[in-house]
């Protein structure tokens, strides 16, 4: 008579139990800096300097992060980081749009609709991935003093948009490859022309390497720091500067380790939101163009 495994002794085996006490502990490594940092921002300088760095808040107080935010700065001198995240906003959010939907439309024309020199183009653009960033600085530089760009959140969007078209294309490319052409002489021999095959058929099958664009584009545009101190200046800066320039001064020559992790914290927070809203798609898009049929 064969003997059946109890299901139970199979889910909590030895091995699987060192397996998920192996994660776990990796996990809590990993996130003991954000745990660090979160309750540091919520204790009062004193307990900072003569508690320990694991403790819990006592008294707990959220100064830190009104400092950080600055709810009640006013003028161009204000240290919060209120304006600047607005300004990040500002940029982050159309740069995005812009670079991933230009994306999308090369990788549907360089897999769809080729033409004479597409592979010659698209290599090029493939190209542009490899060159450093910091090679851009003076084309740009001059680029938006002479259409009057400089110094504005304008300028940073066009910057951040044509760097990004690159990464966005080769992202989309690669999926679509993997689209039958099928569907598109399909949709030709019923009358639909190049914009409505697009928006009808190829959108509605690109969500998850549109979230992979998106979050990457995200990511790589809210944290810059380059860009945005060489391009901006004064009030105009993103979050990023406004960031560096808070924790690297203090006005009464003191160390405010409660307001730098709050700002930290803040400028962190929109990345974190992003992934996890869209997070369970980016795994998916990445691995879809990595093998045909």
């Amino acid at each position: 008579m064969t003997s059946r495994v109890d299901p139970g002794r199979r889910r909590f085996s030895p091995a699987r139990l060192l397996i998920y006490a192996v994660l776990i502990l990796a996990a809590a490594y990993y996130l003991l800096p954000l745990y660090v940092m979160l309750v540091t921002s919520f204790k009062t300088l004193e307990q900072i300097s003569n508690g320990s760095l694991l403790s819990l808040p006592s008294p707990f107080t959220t100064q830190g992060w009104l400092d950080a935010w600055g709810t009640a700065c006013t003028g161009v001198d204000c240290s919060g980081l209120h304006r600047y995240f607005w300004n990040s906003v500002a940029f982050t959010l159309p740069a995005v749009l812009i670079s991933t939907g230009v994306g999308a439309l090369n990788g549907y024309i360089l897999t769809k609709w080729r033409f004479r020199g597409s592979e010659l183009f698209f290599g090029l653009l493939l190209v542009g991935t490899f060159v450093p960033f910091q090679m851009f600085l003076l084309p740009m530089a001059w680029t938006l003093g002479r259409i009057g760009l400089a110094n504005s959140i304008a300028g940073l969007i066009l910057v951040h948009s044509v760097y990004g078209i690159a990464f966005t294309t080769l992202f989309c490319r690669n999926y679509y490859v993997n689209v039958p052409d099928e569907l598109v002489k399909a949709a030709r021999v019923d009358g639909a022309g190049f914009f409505t095959i697009f928006w009808r058929i190829i959108l509605p099958l690109s969500v998850p390497i549109l979230m992979v664009s998106l979050i990457w584009q995200f990511t790589q545009i809210w944290n810059d720091f380059l860009f945005g101190i060489v391009f901006t200046s004064g009030s105009q800066h993103p979050i990023t500067v406004a960031l560096n320039n808070l924790v690297n001064t203090s006005s009464t020559g003191i160390k405010r380790y409660n307001v730098d992790m709050a700002a930290a914290m803040i400028t962190a927070l929109p990345t974190f939101i992003v992934y996890i809203i869209a997070g369970r798609y980016f795994v998916r898009g990445l691995t879809a163009g990595a093998v045909k049929g």
